[in-house]
């Protein structure tokens, strides 16, 4: 319909059941009464239209917000949701049978998205948000943790007001929001102001209604201001030296009885609850390991770790044949020292890292790529020799300063809201803020190992008289590092009863198959194991587990082939979820583990917010969302599509942020590079979010850049292809000497994983405000933070993926600087891609 006569859509829709009828254009007449004739044709002729014969099929899979099946009218087979069924049959009574009009109402239900993106749009311009046009794989630039909190109530209030400056020239303004001490007023362009400048106003808007003293005015200072091809929107502190005590007692007693009326201004909670939301989504599924780093008498010690169920397996590998943490090996005073001579932002490693088993015994070594290139008889040694064990690790390590000050993160809404929101947005207690009083860094882990890389290190020769000269980068046990204590940050706990860390063997009997494992936590009726090859198997399958150390220490009962049903399959199929199975027959497992936590409470720990410091997980994951050093982002599901929606980093000036930002809107990032893999038949992020649940261990991949910023279209600028896709190390080598040659090489580790649901109760205060006030742009916030389906990290590994090539460290340095400007050689990745 066009938008000429959506302003006549009642009457349409009331003349729908007679356009066929003899009497049509008498009933026309009378309804359109008051209508011009021209117009009376218009809607005659649009209702011709409508009750038309239709033959078209409708199939609204992926474009509605409910799940579609085949529904069949006249032999011609649609499909459809229970809201367009519903529609359709409608329709279908009132025209008599399938028309265009029909066709076009089932189309446009209101839980289409596109009707629903629509109206978002709408109501966000009604409330004075500009809603930008976003390009098809650009995302919105976050930082985690700016949110600011209010000390006060504003409300959203359009008065007429004078400002008198100091000079006493008076300008005419109006307001945009009101608070007890400061306002927010738009201006004509023509005036100029600058912050720190005196300002008297009246608000003549208000005499007229309101006993204000005209001739005495209300003192502020320009706190900001903001210019636009329109106008300008001043931000205004009162001064207080100037301002009647009576006025600020009016003001509260507007505010307080306007602002259901005029609405609260709620901008900034509303921000918050969009943050908090994706920090809910990216912190849980994060496979980097955080480590807080304290520093005592000029020495770098690590304190603290932040585990998730996803980083746990870089901690754990960490760990000895007592299951004792040694991850202070790693994070050694002098590599802590050394990495911080770095320039901010720059304070990176590689860090290589195998280990050795002799008499039971785990023994460690590790080296820094600079520690590597500063041994060139070793070095290739070491990346030979630890590459072919199966225990070769590499990770990168990042590291940055922090401000304890950001351990407190209140909520946006002033403490005046109510007294449960003023409890909430008290500092931390003195007992934490004491334990964290040393730590003054952040250190990121992130286990990069994959497939590719390894088998380039494996193909290095080396000299087996040499393996010995590698004890200088191993560990002394003699020597332990300082004990590094976890703490995890839980949003939400899904768990019907309470898990403790307990790690075991096990054998699992599945069919014909036994496969040994050990168990990770156990709870009375369930556990979760690793195992040391894959399940075949699927969900809610039984098995039989036997626990062969725990028989050795109890004669009541019999640990061999209880019975456990599987609830959940890890990603790479070696991690299960169980439950017990549990009827009159079978009960042993739940007996025995009862009473094992019950007789071991004091030694186990417990996989829940029991905290010997209570809010220290917390504290911990604020301090890490405000220093994400890894490039987040996040994915959303529009249709059948799965768009870019937001990306967070700490770090603007990075090379993967200069390749990001290309051919991007201001405020934007572009995720072309992820989009346009050569050769990829079906799109990476699609596929893996629809394979993949919540709660799987993230997928990781590697892509290959070739980065010409000269290049002035983005296809002809960033050419991009997964690690995996080459045909050899010649072909992956090729690639990035012609990517050198005509621009940059670059290569990023991609985690993706699926978004889980957002903790509402840690958000409850923040969103009850905002529904109280404006219910409607809660209910679209709302839809925008369900709709994200994906979530992950991208880190940048070129340095470790042109050492694993055999780079010099000098090339290497030279492709870490920005690419000069020339155009050659483009051709030749072309074709190289097209190989």
């Amino acid at each position: 319909m066009s938008q000429d006569l959506e302003k006549y859509h009642d009457i349409i829709e009331q003349l729908k059941p007679m356009i066929n009828e003899p009497e049509f254009n008498q009933v026309l007449s009378q309804v359109a009464s008051g209508i011009p004739k021209q117009k009376r044709f218009l809607i005659k002729m649009e209702l011709k239209r409508l009750s038309r014969p239709c033959l078209r099929l409708i199939d609204l899979r992926g474009q509605v917000a409910g799940d579609c099946r085949e529904f069949t009218y006249q032999d011609k087979t649609h499909f459809l949701d229970d809201t367009a069924i519903d529609v359709f049959e409608k329709q279908v009574r009132l025209f008599g049978e399938y028309t265009m009009g029909v066709y076009e109402a089932v189309k446009n239900t209101e839980n289409s998205y596109r009707v629903i993106y629509q109206k978002q749009r709408e109501e966000a311009e009604k409330e004075g948000v500009v809603v930008e046009e976003r390009k098809p794989h650009h995302a919105e630039v976050l930082r985690f943790g700016e949110y600011a909190k209010r000390s006060e109530e504003r409300m959203n209030f359009a008065v007429n007001i004078e400002l008198f400056t100091e000079l006493n020239k008076s300008i005419q303004a109006t307001t945009i929001d009101v608070s007890v001490s400061g306002l927010k007023v738009k201006v004509a362009n023509e005036h100029l102001f600058k912050v720190g400048e005196r300002i008297t106003v009246q608000f003549r808007g208000l005499e007229g209604e309101y006993t204000i003293d005209r001739k005495v005015g209300v003192g502020y200072n320009i706190v900001d201001v903001e210019n636009s091809q329109r106008e300008q929107r001043i931000s205004l502190q009162k001064n207080d030296e100037h301002a009647p005590h009576s006025f600020k007692d009016f003001f509260e007693k507007f505010i307080h009885g306007n602002k259901r009326r005029y609405k609260v201004n709620m901008d900034n909670t509303l921000t918050a609850i969009h943050l908090k939301t994706y920090e809910q989504y990216f912190i849980p599924n994060v496979t980097s390991v955080p480590i807080y780093i304290e520093k005592i008498n000029n020495i770098y010690v690590p304190k603290y770790a932040l585990i998730n169920d996803s980083n746990k397996d870089p901690l754990y590998y960490w760990s000895d044949e007592l299951f004792e943490l040694r991850l202070g090996y790693v994070l050694g005073h002098q590599r802590i020292a050394r990495l911080l001579t770095l320039p901010e932002h720059f304070q990176e490693t590689i860090v290589y890292s195998f280990n050795h088993v002799k008499d039971d015994k785990v023994y460690f070594y590790s080296a820094t790529q600079e520690e590597l290139f500063e041994r060139p008889d070793l070095m290739k040694v070491f990346l030979g020799y630890g590459g072919r064990k199966a225990s070769w690790r590499v990770f990168k390590l990042q590291i940055t300063n922090l401000d304890l000050n950001q351990v407190h993160m209140p909520l946006s809404l002033p403490d005046t809201v109510s007294s449960a929101v003023k409890r909430q947005n008290h500092p931390p207690a003195p007992r934490l803020m004491s334990r964290l009083k040393n730590v003054r860094h952040i250190a990121l882990l992130t286990d990069i190992t994959d497939e590719v890389g390894t088998q380039n290190y494996e193909k290095i020769p080396i000299r087996r008289g040499e393996i010995s000269q590698l004890k200088v980068f191993g560990h002394p046990r003699n020597k332990l590092p300082p004990a590094v204590q976890m703490f995890r940050f839980k949003y939400h706990n899904q768990r019907k009863e309470t898990r403790y860390q307990l790690r075991t063997k096990v054998q699992l009997n599945f069919g014909d198959m036994t496969i040994e494992g050990s168990s990770e936590d156990v709870s009375t009726r369930g556990m979760r194991v690793e195992l040391n090859d894959f399940f075949h198997g699927e969900e809610n399958a039984l098995v039989k587990l036997s626990f062969p150390l725990l028989q050795n220490v109890t004669k009541k009962f019999n640990l061999a082939n209880l019975p456990y049903k599987v609830k959940g399959i890890s990603y790479d199929r070696n991690v299960l979820h169980l439950q017990a199975v549990v009827d009159s027959v079978n009960k042993t497992a739940q007996r025995f583990f009862d009473e094992l936590i019950r007789n071991n409470r004091g030694k186990l720990k417990a996989h829940s917010e029991e905290e010997e410091i209570p809010g220290m997980g917390s504290a911990l994951r604020n301090l890490f969302a405000k220093n994400v050093l890894n490039t987040a982002f996040f994915i959303r599901k529009e249709g059948i599509d799965f768009l870019p929606d937001a990306i967070v980093t700490s770090n603007p000036n990075s090379r993967l942020n200069n390749l990001l930002a290309f051919d991007a809107e201001s405020g934007q990032y572009n995720m072309h590079f992820l989009y346009s893999t050569y050769g990829v038949e079906l799109d990476f992020i699609q596929y893996t979010l629809k394979k993949i649940k919540t709660n799987n261990k993230p997928v990781m991949r590697e892509i290959f850049v070739a980065f010409d910023p000269s290049r002035e279209f983005i296809n002809e600028a960033i050419k991009s292809r997964f690690s995996d896709q080459f045909h050899g190390d010649k072909e992956r080598k090729n690639f990035i000497n012609q990517a050198r040659e005509s621009g940059q090489f670059i290569a990023v580790k991609v985690f993706l994983a699926r978004a889980g649901r957002p903790d509402i109760e840690r958000l409850q205060a923040e969103i009850s405000y905002v529904g109280i006030y404006a219910i409607h742009r809660a209910k679209i916030l709302e839809e925008q933070l369900w709709n994200i389906i994906g979530v992950g990290d991208l880190i940048d590994v070129t340095d470790e993926v042109m050492i694993r090539h055999n780079f010099s460290q000098q090339q290497i340095f030279d492709n870490q600087q920005m690419p000069a400007y020339h155009k050659v050689n483009s051709d030749k990745i072309e074709d190289l891609l097209k190989a």
